[in-house]
């Protein structure tokens, strides 16, 4: 069965720091391009950042531009989430997700649609 485990969310106060972890269950990344998104309770889910092998490329929202840094450990079949400088605005639950396979984040970025297989979630909470 196909599952991503999302795990590294917790409580951080203002400006400090977080790092998410996304590990498969039943299948390897390999070239299945990451996506991260996040939603907050009535409102919809929001793209954050996405990773892809077939060309190293890297997407981020301007919203987390600066502050959030994504990354793959092909090793460890990982892709991590490492968030700086937290504001209040990033409280969500924040998930993972394959797009399809081979494709680019150039291309596909966080639009929903090109997302198929999702996490659970992991809560992040960012509060004084």
């Amino acid at each position: 069965q196909v599952q991503l485990v999302e795990s590294g969310g917790g409580l951080v106060h203002p400006g400090g720091s977080l790092r998410l972890s996304c590990a498969p269950s039943g299948f390897t990344l390999d070239y299945y391009p990451i996506g991260w998104f996040r939603q907050v309770p009535g409102k919809e889910r929001e793209g954050v950042s996405c990773i892809s092998n077939s060309d190293d490329s890297t997407y981020y929202a301007d919203s987390v531009k600066g502050r959030f840094t994504i990354s793959r450990d092909n090793a460890k079949n990982t892709v991590y989430l490492e968030m700086n400088s937290l504001k209040p605005e990033d409280t969500a639950v924040y998930y993972c997700a394959t797009g399809r396979y081979g494709s680019s984040c150039n291309l596909i970025k966080t639009l929903l649609y090109e997302y198929d297989y999702w996490g659970q979630g992991t809560q992040v909470t960012v509060s004084s």
